[in-house]
Parts: C-alpha cells; sequence; structure tokens
C-alpha cells in the first residue's frame, strides 16, 4: 500500500502542510474530496464515477456522450442525460453548499455541451503527480537523485487504483486504464533512475505495488529487480525474477525477455549496487536501440576454430566491415545461422547503437524472396523513421539508411540471402558497424567489390556430433549406448539440423532405447540419404521421418500450412485452413512445435523453417487436394479483414463487388474493440499483403479487390503508403481483367488517392481522371464525389487551394444530391481548410461548423476530430484566440480517444500556437513540445516546424 500524498483534511504544498476552507480531490486510489477540514461523503457509486471522470480528465471538457458510456456503457437508459445533470448538480451543491441555485460554481461548470473540473495540482492529486512526473522526467539525463526523489514523491501519491471503489465496468473504461498505465510509466522509469542514482529505498514500496499490478510487464519487473539488487535484497531479486519467468512460461509459453535476462545476469555478477551508484549521469532518453538478434541458441557445440576466426575478423583497427558465412555447394542445415547469431550475440555489446537482423528469405519453398526494399523498410522502422517518411525507391532508401547507421555502431546480420544484389543495399556504408551475411552461395561478387571476408562451414565432426547429442540427451544416456550413438552419427551425416530433429525425438522419448531411434532412421529409406555427389546432404529422409511421428491431424495441418502465404500464421488461421474449432488446432500446432516441425517466433503466431515450409508444400502437392482448405484461408482472412475494418472506420458503406461464393468450416475472428481490430491489422500485414498477391495471381480476382478494399484504412491511418500502393496496384489489375466499368473506375480512384500519399501527384491526377471517365454517364454521385476529394488533395501540396476548393466543393454537391452525409460533411470540412488557407476565415467556420454538426450526428468521432481542428484554425486566423484554443482541445480529446497520433500531434501544435497568440508563457511551450515528442517518435518531417517554434520561443522565464 502506498502512502498518499493527499491525507484526510489536509494537502501539501512545497513541503508545507496546508488548511483551511478549500476544496480537494484525489483520485488515484478510491474517489474522495475534503472541503476545508471535512471530508465529504460523495454519495452512491455512479456519482462517484461521474465525478472520477472529470478529476482524470480536469481542465478538459468531457461530453455528456462519455459521461453515459462511463456510467451505463452500451445499455444507457432513456433517462440517462437527467440523470447526469442531477448528478452533477448534486456533487456542486456537496463542494459548496453556499452556491446559489442555478450558478455555475467554482469547481464543476458547463462546458462544450458537456462539464468540466476545474482544479490545479495543489488540489488534485493526479494533476500533482503529473506535474511531478513531468519534473523528473526533465531531470533525469543530469541529475538521476533528484529525478529519484521527484519520482518517489509522485509514486507516493497513489494509495491504490485509479478511482478505486467505483462500478467495476465503469472503472474499465480507457480513460481511467490510461491513468494506470502513466502510474506504470513512471513506475519503469523511476526504477531507472533510482538504480543510476543509488537511491533505491524509499522507491521499492511503489515498484512492488506496480510489480503486481503488471506481473507480465518485464521492462518494469526489470526494473525492480535491479533496485531490490541496488538494495541489497539479491536473494529477493533473484525470487522476483524467478517468479516471473514461471509465470511467462505458465501464461504465455515464452522466456523471460532480453531486459529481464540482462536484469537477472546483473545480479548474478552481484554489480547491480556498484555499476548504478557509479554510472553518473545519464544521456537524455533517447529512443529503444534496436535488439532484434534472434535468441542465443541453447546448445552451441564445436565451432571452435570458426568462432575464432570470426571474432578475430573485427578485432583491432582492421576491422572487416563485411562478413560472409557460407556452406560447402549450398548445403542446407549446417548450422550457418547458428553460428552467426552466437557469434553476434558474443560480439553485441562492442555495438552501442543496437543490432538489426533479417532473414532474407533467399531460399524460400515459394518465389517469395525478401526485395532488398522490404528488408530496408524493416530495417527503417526500427531505425526511427515513420512508414510515411519512408522514400520512393531502392536507392532512396538505401541512402537513407546508410545515412542514419553513419556515426554509429551497428551490427547488421543479413540471414539467408540470395544473391549479391539483395545483399548489397543493405550493407552499411561507413566504417564502425559489422555486417554479418549468411548464405548458401559463397557470394563471389561480394568478396571481389566489398572485400568480404569468407567463411565456409563443414557438417560437424563425430566429435562434434557427440558432444551437441551428449548435451541434448545427457552424458549417462549416451555413454550407456554408444554403438546407437555412432550410427546416429553416421545416419545423420553430421548434418546439425538432421541431429538436432533427431536428438528431439529421443528426448521427447526418454525411455526408448536409442538403438530405436536408429532402427526408425534405417527404415526410412534405408537411410538419410546421407550423401549424394553432386546436391550434397538431403535431409528429407530425416524430415519425413519425424513427419510420420505426427498423429494423422497434425501431419494434415502440417502438409496445409506449406501453402499458407504469410511468414507466419495465427491459431484462428490454422484452424480455418483445417476446417476445425480453435480449441482442436491448438493442441496440433503444440504438437508441431514439440517435434520441431514448427517454430514459434512470438505467443500465438506460428511459422516454419524454410526447408520444412518447402517440405511441407512439396506434401501437400501430392497428398492433399488442398483447393477447398485454400478457399478457407482465404476466406478466414476476408471476413476477419472486413470485420477488423468496420471497427476502424464503422460509417464507411458496403463494398461494391460481386458477390463471393459461400464457404464453411471458417472461423470467425473475435474483435473486441477498435484497438484488437488495429492489432491484427498490425500482426498480419505481411500476410495480407501477400495474399492478395497470389490471389491476384491464381486469378481470384473479386476476392483480391475484397482484400484491398478491408486494407485502405488501416495502410492510410497507419502511415504504410508504399504498401497502400502496391496493394492498390494489385486491386487495379484484378478489376481490369473483368468488365464492370464501374468497378475498374473505383481502382483507378482508389490507386490515386494512395499515389497522393506518397506525393505522385501527376500519376495520382492521370488516376483519377481516369475514374472520372469511367463513371461518367452513371448516376454513381457519391463515387465521382470521392474522385473530386481526391483531385483536391493533389492541389494541397502545390498550394493551389482555389483548385483545392473548386473540387471540394464539386464533391459536396455530388454527395449532397446522393443523400451521402458524411461524405458531404467531408468535402465541407475540406473546402473550409482550403478557404482558411484563401484567408477566408468567416466561410471557412461556416462550412467546418456545419460539417461538425453532422459529424456528431453521424456519431463520426474521426470527422468531428478533424472539423473541430479545422474550426479551431479558422478562429484563431480571426484572432479570437480563447475559442479557438477550446475547439482545438476538444479535437485533441477526440484524437487521442480513437489514437490518431499525427492528428493528436497536430493539433496540439495548433494549441501551442494559439496559447502563444493569446498569452505566450509555459502553455504554449508545453504543447509544441508535446506535439515535438509525437512528430519525433512518428518521424514525422512536421517535426522541424514545431521545433523552429520551440527555438523562437526561447526558455521560460
Amino acid at each position: 500500500m502506498l502512502t498518499p500524498r493527499i491525507i484526510g483534511p489536509v494537502a501539501v504544498r512545497g513541503g508545507e502542510v496546508v488548511a483551511g476552507g478549500e476544496v480537494r480531490f484525489a483520485v488515484l486510489g478510491p474517489v474522495r474530496a475534503w472541503r476545508g477540514t471535512g471530508e465529504v461523503d460523495l454519495g452512491g457509486p455512479q456519482q462517484r464515477a461521474l465525478l472520477a471522470l472529470l478529476l482524470v480528465r480536469a481542465g478538459e471538457p468531457v461530453s455528456l456522450g462519455e459521461i453515459v458510456d462511463v456510467l451505463w456503457g452500451a445499455d444507457p437508459p432513456n433517462t440517462a442525460v437527467n440523470v447526469v445533470h442531477r448528478h452533477v448538480g448534486v456533487l456542486r451543491r456537496l463542494l459548496e453548499p453556499d452556491l446559489p441555485v442555478r450558478s455555475a460554481g467554482r469547481w464543476l461548470v458547463r462546458s462544450a455541451g458537456g462539464y468540466r473540473l476545474d482544479a490545479d495540482p495543489d488540489a488534485l492529486d493526479v494533476l500533482r503527480f503529473r506535474v511531478l512526473s513531468r519534473q523528473a522526467r526533465q531531470a533525469a539525463g543530469a541529475d538521476a537523485g533528484r529525478a529519484a526523489a521527484l519520482f518517489a514523491e509522485a509514486l507516493e501519491l497513489w494509495h491504490g487504483g485509479c478511482a478505486a471503489g467505483i462500478d467495476a465496468d465503469a472503472r474499465a473504461h480507457p480513460v481511467f486504464a490510461a491513468v494506470e498505465r502513466e502510474f506504470l510509466a513512471t513506475a519503469r522509469d523511476a526504477a531507472d533512475a533510482g538504480v543510476r542514482a543509488g537511491q533505491v529505498q524509499r522507491l521499492l514500496p511503489a515498484l512492488q505495488e506496480a510489480a503486481v499490478r503488471a506481473p507480465l510487464d518485464e521492462p518494469l519487473q526489470a526494473g525492480l529487480v535491479l533496485a531490490l539488487a541496488a538494495a541489497g535484497q539479491q536473494a529477493e531479486a533473484l525470487a522476483v525474477f524467478q517468479r516471473v519467468r514461471e509465470r511467462l512460461a505458465d501464461e504465455l509459453g515464452i522466456d523471460p525477455g532480453a531486459e529481464l535476462a540482462a536484469a537477472h545476469a546483473t545480479v548474478l555478477r552481484r554489480d547491480t549496487a556498484r555499476s548504478g551508484a557509479a554510472a553518473g549521469p545519464a544521456e537524455p532518453v533517447q529512443r529503444p536501440r534496436p535488439a532484434q538478434l534472434p535468441v542465443a541458441p541453447a546448445t552451441f557445440v564445436g565451432r571452435r576454430a570458426e568462432l575464432a576466426r570470426a571474432l578475430g575478423l573485427h578485432a583491432g583497427a582492421a576491422a572487416a566491415a563485411t562478413v560472409v558465412i557460407s556452406a560447402i555447394g549450398g548445403m542446407a542445415g549446417v548450422g550457418k545461422t547458428t553460428l552467426a547469431v552466437h557469434w553476434a550475440h558474443q560480439v553485441a555489446d562492442q555495438f552501442a547503437d543496437g543490432q538489426l537482423y533479417v532473414n532474407l528469405r533467399g531460399f524460400s519453398p515459394e518465389a517469395d524472396v525478401m526485395r532488398p526494399e522490404q528488408a530496408l523498410r524493416g530495417f527503417l522502422d526500427a531505425l526511427g523513421v515513420a512508414p510515411q517518411s519512408v522514400p520512393t525507391g531502392l536507392d532512396a532508401q538505401a541512402a537513407l539508411y546508410r545515412s542514419l547507421l553513419t556515426g554509429r555502431r551497428m551490427l547488421v546480420l543479413l540471414d539467408n540471402a540470395r544473391d549479391v544484389e539483395q545483399v548489397r543495399p543493405l550493407l552499411p556504408g561507413a566504417g564502425g558497424c559489422l555486417a554479418i551475411v549468411t548464405s548458401r552461395n559463397t557470394m563471389p561478387g561480394l568478396v571481389a567489390a566489398e572485400g568480404a571476408q569468407v567463411m565456409t562451414l563443414d557438417v560437424w565432426s563425430a566429435e562434434q556430433a557427440r558432444d551437441f547429442l551428449g548435451r541434448r540427451l545427457g552424458a549417462e544416456r549416451v555413454a550407456a549406448e554408444p554403438a546407437a550413438v555412432e550410427q546416429i552419427i553416421t545416419l545423420c551425416a553430421g548434418l546439425p539440423l538432421a541431429l538436432a530433429i533427431v536428438a528431439a525425438r529421443a528426448a521427447t522419448n526418454p525411455t526408448f532405447p536409442l538403438a530405436a531411434t536408429t532402427k526408425e532412421l534405417r527404415e526410412a529409406h534405408g537411410s538419410l540419404e546421407a550423401f549424394s555427389a553432386d546436391a550434397g546432404i538431403n535431409v528429407r529422409a530425416t524430415f519425413s521421418w519425424s513427419y510420420r511421428t505426427l498423429s494423422p491431424a497434425a501431419a494434415q495441418l502440417f502438409r496445409l500450412l506449406g501453402g499458407h502465404p504469410g511468414p507466419d500464421v495465427g491459431v484462428a488461421a490454422a484452424a480455418s485452413l483445417l476446417g476445425v474449432p480453435v480449441r482442436q488446432v491448438r493442441p496440433l500446432l503444440a504438437e508441431l512445435t514439440a517435434a520441431h516441425m514448427l517454430m514459434q517466433p512470438s505467443p500465438g503466431r506460428y511459422g516454419f523453417h524454410e526447408l520444412l515450409g518447402a517440405y511441407a508444400a512439396e506434401l501437400a502437392e501430392t497428398v492433399d487436394v488442398s483447393s477447398r482448405a485454400e478457399r478457407r484461408i482465404v476466406e478466414y482472412y476476408l471476413r476477419a479483414a472486413f470485420r477488423a475494418d468496420r471497427l476502424l472506420r464503422p460509417q464507411r458503406g458496403a463494398p461494391q463487388f460481386d458477390p463471393r461464393p459461400a464457404v464453411d468450416d471458417v472461423i470467425d475472428e473475435p474483435f473486441e474493440d477498435h484497438g484488437a481490430a488495429l492489432a491484427w491489422f498490425t500482426t498480419e500485414r505481411a500476410v495480407l499483403i501477400a495474399l492478395i498477391a497470389r490471389t491476384v495471381r491464381d486469378g481470384w480476382d473479386v476476392e483480391a479487390q475484397y482484400l484491398a478494399w478491408s486494407l485502405v484504412t488501416f495502410l492510410h491511418r497507419q502511415g504504410h503508403w508504399h504498401d497502400w500502393v502496391a496493394v492498390r496496384r494489385h486491386a487495379l489489375t484484378a478489376t481490369e481483367r473483368r468488365t464492370d466499368r464501374a468497378a475498374q473506375a473505383r481502382a483507378h480512384r482508389d490507386l490515386g488517392h494512395a499515389l497522393c500519399q506518397v506525393l505522385d501527384l501527376d500519376e495520382a491526377r492521370v488516376q483519377f481522371t481516369l475514374s472520372l471517365a469511367g463513371f461518367e454517364g452513371t448516376d454513381s454521385r457519391t463515387e465521382q464525389g470521392h474522385v473530386h476529394r481526391g483531385l483536391a488533395r493533389t492541389y494541397l501540396p502545390g498550394g493551389q487551394y482555389a483548385d483545392m476548393v473548386r473540387h471540394c466543393e464539386l464533391a459536396g454537391e455530388l454527395y449532397r444530391a446522393d443523400g451521402n452525409d458524411n461524405g458531404y460533411a467531408k468535402a465541407l470540412n475540406e473546402a473550409g481548410v482550403g478557404y482558411a488557407y484563401l484567408g477566408d476565415y468567416f466561410t471557412s467556420l461556416q462550412n467546418c461548423t456545419l460539417a461538425l454538426a453532422i459529424f456528431e450526428l453521424l456519431g463520426d468521432r474521426h470527422g468531428q476530430a478533424a472539423a473541430l481542428d479545422s474550426i479551431g484554425s479558422a478562429h484563431h486566423g480571426l484572432d479570437d484566440h480563447q475559442t479557438a484554443i477550446g475547439f482545438f482541445t476538444r479535437a485533441l480529446h477526440l484524437c487521442r480517444e480513437v489514437g490518431d497520433r499525427h492528428g493528436e500531434a497536430e493539433t496540439l501544435t495548433h494549441l501551442g500556437d494559439a496559447w502563444h497568440a493569446a498569452a505566450g508563457g509555459t502553455a504554449a511551450r508545453e504543447h509544441w513540445q508535446a506535439a515535438e515528442v509525437i512528430l519525433g517518435e512518428l518521424g514525422h518531417p512536421g517535426v522541424d516546424g514545431v521545433r523552429a517554434k520551440l527555438a523562437v520561443a526561447g526558455s521560460p522565464s
């Protein structure tokens, strides 16, 4: 239990106890209020919940709709609004008993169609907590000791969960969950500052309570482990690690991540207190450095000579910049990746700026070798470049990548490369970095042009293979059957992959004699087809032997997964592929994983090593007639993507494509809310894009159109604009094979919208023009309205605002004639933006105010946020800055509610502008600084403009 900062009838200000007749509030724990020296009885749970909502949103207007949502959820009574008004009236009288009837009051006031609670940090614990947390983070870089003290003061304000005691359904609302996340984030930062400063005793109670609330938060648990060790409680620190490790294994089926494992290792070295106390001032907080290396192999044997040579390649001043690991004859399964990953982990601490890793899929079972552009986008994302800031074209992307690596010490592991052309754009351009490349080819071009060092791997010697089996199966078991061990080594021909599969089989059956394993290996076509003078070692027999130990259902799933389009697959997709319920597919996935026929790269995701994937695909061609399975997996992704899109954009109209054939036995993916839908799209993006390409390739044109349609909202809002363009080109190809002129016109229009986002404005106009031609002579007014809004966007970057307004107004007329209120509101608002750019603020206000009213009637929160921001901009242009601040504040709340981070940053910038014009001072800087943080995290070029504003404003006086 944490000690509250505000207790009973007193408050603390600047270290002094203050009493008197003022009203004070607490929400970091039970919802409480004091008037003078006495605590106020706040009434029933619903009234307390209303006050709690207003407290955590103090200083901001809270709409009636949100209040109703918190108090009643999805099923409010018809009298809900009246009940809210009564609760507010009662709370006003409790807080201000002498308040005249119908007076506005000091604390609870009407604002923007709802209510606002006005309080300052001295009167409200959550505001005090935020002030102290912000001050602590600002101090963390220069003075870890002061930061630790401020963090402790902030955390001591908590005495329970946020709004404890109100109804559980109300407390589950995101607005309270967000405050809980603030507590956890502050606890994580506090642990870091406390350990660096050697000041952890005061922080420990809060850290321990935070760890109880978030038992699977690995960074938080790592911070607690280090803090306990720094306090001299090594035994408790190790006990915490053990409890978390067991819980991760039991609930998620995973091992501790790198940060928690590193904390454990630090405690074991017993140097936490020393390194923390002596560390001195830390560097300013940066974006997390990439740490993408796969988990180090649990059993690494042999390769001593190769590892020694590898370690020597980058030692000293003449360090090699590029290293290629190659296998003899392009042999698969010899352990190239194992050695590379082990080597990389051995030297990772020498590369302070992190590690990048990618599997280039150079020898994938399908023709889906990763293009350099795809790999570069992943690297640029890891280096902090937002998707919308990635340039078009391989050369430009590679140049940006090399520029970002200049001056850094970075380790880059390029695994399973096909050829020099695939690798070359991914190599660092300057010294200080180490690139490790694994491939089945020797890549002489890389050696000749880039001076790469070559290392070739042979199969294991008998001694190395014996050492490996002893570590995996136990020395006693191996020593007990030396003849069987020698036969296994001979039959596997020293191939590490084959030996690993055989060892896994033997380990899962510890009571079976190893002679039985040898017998089964010989019965698989009499051998492992061990050597072929031309083709090298063939592991098909090893795979087939392991495959034949599977249950019939698991074997069928293994074969069908060979035809899955993406790099990995989720549980519901696997169930749909097989046509069974999820509860039936989970044991099959576990069986395949235990047999090392599948990998589990993350919880709930399963994938193949490429050789096993090729084997599975080969079996699918010869054993299964899998067209029904293919139809099911496509239908699964179609349905899930459609439902997820509905949650991201509920007002969107239905797609206008030909009907699809009915498909049975497909799992419906459950999405609880907007966040779950967004998370699903994020996880499945690579699969969906690959699936669209496949459906177009196979002539499934209707399915391709549906998939492309469902992806648009996600790709647009998340800034994956290059993917959006690629998807839209696929959809256009599918549409052009059909005779539907209107569908072709829509495809041209949609491609135009995507091209606008990558600023290919000339081709965008061409596509929009083709779209208008396709709609000519039809009554598709809404479709034509979409096209004119697209054309309007092509004029905005060049400052052609009159043309922008003209097309927006044409769009509005078309929407209105078609009865499309949502489209009409968007056209009105966008025309209003154009008028504001032209300096006609009164017309802008008329347009945007009407748009806002329509969006509110439709319940379109994205539209409301856009219109509120536009109205605020118009008032700002008219020098009515206080009114502008009110509208911007409402827009900011909606942006945060719907998760629009770029919109949030834009509105924060506008709020800073308005505060600067109205009063100057710290308010403007605080909003600009908040905008700068978000734009910096997004890698958005607009951050430069915000930084310029901050530079001109100077430091606060």
